[in-house]
């Protein structure tokens, strides 16, 4: 109760009608007229008159010839202005070294880069002994973990481009079996598989989420079994804390988390 309380006192209703405007405009491919903004948003042409009219003015929407109202970039040149791999990277670091210490595996994190997928973090386990990876290293698409969960949660005609991207072709000429094991990482939230670089080793990986619902990262722990030292987390405790990790990220990714 107390808690909508303070949502309700902290309202700015004028902001949040701006903010419902922007949002709706940004999913929109063609634009709106204000009559079909209005209605999408259940208030009077009135009350999105005043509010289109900022907006434009301060250069976050245009208004076409054909009277109708999109997005400009300005949002996509703000959210620019500070570069947001360094910003991922940033917030990312003590989530890998606080896994690396509770998982003694070593971890790194996976963008993709014009849809090749490149190490952009990594942090060692606590340990002598680990499995890892540079940073800046290119890795594959179809034969690794976080190329599973890019491809897994991706759209149709972006999981195409990926492939094509990588020379594979079309969906249809992906690995046997392939396209179901997709369908069941996307099913679970996660891969597990053995590495096809390493023996011995298995690659886990859990996506991470941006603000918009898709993929901006994974999240990938190339596990491997430690004879050294029994008491050490087994593959389903270093998943667990792999998985609290990748939701802990994807949290601080999005602005109301």
């Amino acid at each position: 109760m107390a808690l909508d309380d303070d949502i309700e006192r902290y309202r700015a209703p004028a902001l949040d009608k701006g903010l419902d405007i922007l949002e709706l405009l940004a999913a929109t491919d063609d634009g709106l007229s204000q009559a079909e903004i209005a209605k999408a948003l259940e208030r009077s042409p009135n009350e999105i008159y005043r509010m289109l009219d900022r907006l434009v003015r301060r250069d976050y929407v245009r208004r076409t010839l054909e009277d109708r109202y999109e997005v400009t970039l300005k949002l996509f040149e703000l959210g620019h202005a500070r570069p947001p791999m360094r910003r991922l990277i940033s917030q990312a670091t003590p989530v890998l070294r606080q896994f690396a210490l509770n998982a003694e595996q070593a971890v790194h994190l996976v963008v993709q880069d014009r849809n090749i997928l490149v190490v952009i973090a990594q942090v060692d386990s606590p340990g002598y002994w680990n499995v890892s990876i540079r940073v800046g290293s290119r890795i594959g698409l179809v034969n690794t973990g976080s190329g599973h969960v890019f491809l897994a949660f991706s759209r149709p005609e972006e999981r195409l481009l990926m492939l094509e991207e990588q020379d594979i072709g079309t969906p249809e000429k992906l690995p046997k079996g392939l396209a179901a094991r997709l369908d069941g990482v996307r099913e679970q939230g996660y891969e597990n598989m053995p590495s096809a670089q390493t023996p011995g080793v298995s690659n886990l990986s859990v996506p991470i989420f941006g603000p918009m619902g898709s993929v901006i990262a994974v999240l990938t722990c190339p596990y491997t079994q430690r004879l050294d030292k029994l008491d050490a987390p087994n593959t389903q405790q270093v998943l667990n804390l792999l998985r609290d990790a990748g939701q802990e990220l994807s949290r601080r990714s999005t602005p109301s988390a």
